[in-house]
């Protein structure tokens, strides 16, 4: 019985000089002399590229069959493209891959031929919405197909709105963090954590071919369409130390 006894109370001090250890690491992690707050901003952006997005879907016996017949319907739609007055610089690559096909028989996998699919986009200003009948016409006769369209921000439009948001959002958080410390009497000292919980941006879908049914009619439309602002925004959480 006393030895049950002793067992128990070592236990028992076990668990109280671990919680104490606990309590004295997490108070060196989070001081509790700190402030957190988070912040956010919208900024309106108006995008400056369309994105024109084909897929190219071939099959073949073998691999190398597969993807000469996709090589060739690319390469008649590059040419066709900057006949049409578009830089090759214009035309990008987004995924190239080669699989074989499956079927199953009296429950094994077999191999009936291959597939090659690639995709490639086609972007240029969104001043001139123009071009997208243009470049739909070309797909659509050399072979390919259109799986979007899109207006969008170019790379060097998406850094600039990142930074400002970020920017304007740990501002947003640092005037909440100080309006905090002035009603605990006390004043924003270092900042002791920051973080960046998101950057909402996503292209704007003018024209997808899942939902939509009539290619032609799609073309006009989104040929007549002009780019709108815009919302983007950010999300930031900060931590201040309190002095």
């Amino acid at each position: 019985m006393e030895k049950s006894v002793q067992i128990t109370l070592i236990i028992v001090s076990a668990i109280v000089l671990l919680g104490l250890i606990g309590i004295n690491l997490f108070s060196q992690i989070v001081p509790t002399g700190t402030v957190s707050a988070s912040g956010q901003s919208q900024l309106k952006a108006t995008p400056d590229i369309v994105g024109i997005y084909f897929n190219i879907q071939t099959y073949g016996n073998t691999s190398k069959e597969a993807n000469d017949k996709n090589k060739e319907i690319a390469d008649n739609l590059i040419t066709e493209l900057i006949k049409q007055g578009f830089d090759r610089d214009e035309i990008q690559t987004q995924n190239f891959n080669i699989n074989p096909d499956y079927y199953w028989n009296n429950g094994k996998q077999e191999i009936t031929g291959y597939k090659a699919i690639h995709s490639i986009k086609v972007e240029f200003p969104a001043s001139m919405t123009e071009k997208i009948g243009v470049v739909i016409d070309v797909g659509v006769e050399t072979g390919a197909t259109i799986s979007y369209i899109n207006f969008e921000l170019s790379l060097d439009n998406q850094n600039k709105y990142k930074s400002e948001a970020l920017e304007q959002a740990t501002e947003d958080a640092r005037i909440k963090a100080e309006a905090m410390a002035k009603g605990l009497n006390k004043k924003l000292g270092a900042v002791y954590s920051v973080s960046s919980s998101s950057f909402d941006y996503y292209p704007w879908r003018i024209y997808d071919a899942v939902s939509s049914s009539n290619l032609m009619e799609a073309k006009t439309a989104t040929t007549n369409i002009q780019p709108g602002e815009k919302d983007i925004n950010a999300y930031v959480s900060v931590s201040f130390k309190l002095r």
